[in-house]
């Protein structure tokens, strides 16, 4: 006898219903919207090409150090000698050179000195002034004559000290008040979150 074949039972696909024609819109309209976003930021992507000294410039990163009371004080009388050499080499001593070189670098010692020794910076800035100008100032002669030159170069040119001494004194006063500014707001957070974490007062029971 022939045994009857017995067919193993195949599963059915599952029908899923059909979304409404109100969902499927929403869906067609979404995905549209985001496809014509992203070729409208591609294109405005393209057409905002900027140029390549634009990207380097946003690359660069100026060097920010922060100096002590002696490192500024040596930077700026270090800086403010080479600059006299150079004004007197390049340019035969011009006044006018050597104080804007002195002008700059005021405001760089005034920038990168520390938090801690910003009254540092307006003293020793006219000093470097004075180291600088002995290049530029010295007279022909014994050490008598070169003092006498850079007195008077000293004081023909005191326009130039009082500016770059005034210029770092600025800088320092607004580091100053936006530190404090700072830490006026930092204490107050404090404040703030102190009280909000505190427990409150347990009423009195009878």
């Amino acid at each position: 006898m022939e045994q009857p074949r017995t067919r193993s039972p195949q599963p059915r696909p599952r029908r899923t219903a059909p979304l409404p024609p109100q969902a499927q819109g929403g869906r067609d309209a979404r995905a549209g919207t985001a496809a014509g976003s992203a070729a409208v930021y591609g294109a405005a992507r393209q057409g905002r090409r900027l140029p390549p000294i634009v990207h380097a410039l946003r690359r660069f990163r100026f060097p920010n150090p922060r100096l002590t009371g002696l490192g500024s004080g040596l930077f700026c009388t270090v800086a403010m000698l080479l600059a006299g050499f150079l004004d007197l080499l390049l340019f035969d001593g011009a006044a006018a050179v050597y104080g804007v070189l002195f002008l700059l670098v005021s405001g760089l010692t005034a920038g990168w000195v520390r938090k801690a020794d910003l009254v540092t910076a307006p003293v020793a800035v006219p000093i470097s002034f004075a180291v600088g100008a002995m290049p530029i100032g010295g007279g022909s002669g014994g050490p008598g004559a070169q003092l006498m030159g850079v007195f008077t170069m000293l004081a023909l040119n005191a326009g130039w000290l009082y500016a770059g001494t005034l210029l770092a004194g600025l800088v320092v006063t607004v580091r100053k008040v936006r530190l404090m500014a700072r830490r006026a707001a930092q204490r107050r957070a404090g404040q703030s979150v102190s009280s909000s974490a505190a427990p409150a007062p347990r009423g009195r029971t009878a």
